[in-house]
């Protein structure tokens, strides 16, 4: 079973579905489009409000020209060792400055969704049992200490240890 989850918690009745050869988006739903599908739906129309599946190998530089007319786009984690959805969603936030949901599909880990949230992802897809149940208990694996930058701050603030600063001789 299929879960989206938000910091704010569960989400019901979302609209948004990956079509397959066996599942298509009813008229309730909407269907989050492959890269090139979306590409061509978005230059033959004016359409807004659209959803787009981004794979592990797609380039995620190819959507900036519609960026203003996507909804949601969704980053693919096919397994847990393929962090490249990672690097696309920070992309899309730093980079290409997209502001709109941004969620993770596939094989979304417990383990790694503190870090999809200082990437800038804020919706995810949950189907793993261990994760559906501790989200449903609000219990998030805790990292106290970041060494990089992110889309999202560290809880301490900005301090990362490359910016340390010598203190003052006596």
């Amino acid at each position: 079973m299929t879960k989206i989850w938000r910091e704010t918690g569960f989400v019901e009745n979302d609209p948004w579905v990956i079509e397959t050869d066996e599942v298509k988006a009813t008229e309730e739903q909407k269907p989050l489009l492959g890269l090139d599908e979306l590409i061509a739906k978005a230059d033959e129309s004016n359409d807004v409000g659209l959803g787009v599946l981004i794979k592990p190998a797609d380039d995620v530089r190819r959507l900036e020209p519609y960026l203003d007319r996507l909804e949601i786009v969704a980053v693919a984690f096919p397994a847990f060792n393929d962090g490249r959805a990672f690097s696309h969603a920070s992309l899309l936030r730093q980079r290409l400055g997209y502001t709109n949901e941004l969620r993770a599909v596939g094989d979304v880990l417990i383990d790694q969704v503190p870090l999809m949230l200082r990437v800038g992802i804020d919706s995810f897809s949950v189907t793993n049992a261990t994760a559906l149940k501790r989200l449903s208990e609000n219990r998030l694996p805790a990292i106290p200490h970041h060494y990089q930058p992110a889309v999202r701050d560290a809880e301490a603030g900005k301090g990362y240890s490359w910016r340390r600063q010598a203190k003052p001789a006596a």
